[in-house]
């Protein structure tokens, strides 16, 4: 089912139109609808048989004793003769009939009135869910297209694919640095980090011009591609354990891998 067609569902124009409460335009544009879509001419469908099954189990009728009691009244009440007495007679039994019928009418129209009340309620928060849905969707797609962005980067023939792997000291560290020359664009994807205890870390460095360039801070709960500086005419990247924050100066003697560019 389309969006097209979960969107006039979820509306309450059918309800409307059910119920008679459309304006001219919205009768034309249901109608419109129903004709040419299957699943709303059986939603209609569906919805007159529910409505009418809920009048006949909501019909108020009256006692057999009062309708009994009425028409002996009627036979007893004397009936002014005019033109046609048996006509007469006859219309005054109508008109007390029909307001008979008017009562029980006027109880079942405060009955759909409530429902249709509730109906309209309902479909508020159908409307908000399908808001909320759209929201989502709108967020999904960003991401989606965010990704897709990363990845036109790393299939870019121009980008140059390193492979970082930890030492001695941390043998399960493994990222993956991407970079473009001729985009001047750098990420890293941090695949998997060994433990270290709470006051430490792990920072990536760019040697460059005999200096070691601060290029950020690894870490493991936020493992997923993600850029980092681009340094042009880096030589190495090195990745150090460091204190708790980042440190300004790399702490060579706790390097744990490194790679060379050139």
């Amino acid at each position: 089912m389309n969006e097209k067609i979960n969107t006039f569902l979820s509306s309450g124009l059918l309800d409307k139109y059910l119920l008679g409460e459309t304006t001219p335009a919205e009768a034309d544009m249901v109608e419109s609808f129903i004709a040419r879509y299957p699943e709303i001419e059986n939603n209609y469908n569906m919805m007159q048989h529910n409505l009418e099954v809920v009048a006949k189990a909501n019909a108020v009728e009256a006692p057999k004793a009062i309708l009994d009691s009425i028409l002996d009244e009627l036979n007893d009440t004397p009936v002014v003769e005019l033109n046609s007495p048996k006509k007469h007679k006859k219309w005054y039994k109508l008109s007390i009939a029909a307001s008979v019928a008017a009562l029980i009418f006027a109880g079942s129209s405060t009955y759909f009135y409530d429902q249709n009340q509730k109906l309209q309620n309902d479909t508020v928060v159908v409307d908000e869910e399908i808001e909320d849905l759209r929201s989502d969707i709108a967020k999904n797609n960003a991401m989606l297209d965010k990704v897709m962005r990363q990845l036109l980067k790393l299939n870019n023939p121009e980008t140059e694919k390193y492979i970082i792997k930890g030492n001695e000291r941390a043998k399960d560290l493994k990222t993956v640095a991407y970079i473009n020359p001729k985009e001047k664009t750098s990420m890293i994807d941090v695949v998997s980090l060994p433990e270290l205890p709470e006051e430490q870390c792990y920072q990536i460095w760019a040697e460059l011009q005999g200096k070691m360039v601060n290029l950020g801070i690894l870490d493991k709960a936020d493992r997923k591609l993600r850029n980092i500086p681009y340094m042009e005419d880096a030589l190495a990247l090195s990745i150090t354990i460091e204190p708790k924050g980042g440190n300004a100066v790399a702490s060579t003697e706790n390097s744990v891998a490194q790679i060379s560019l050139h």
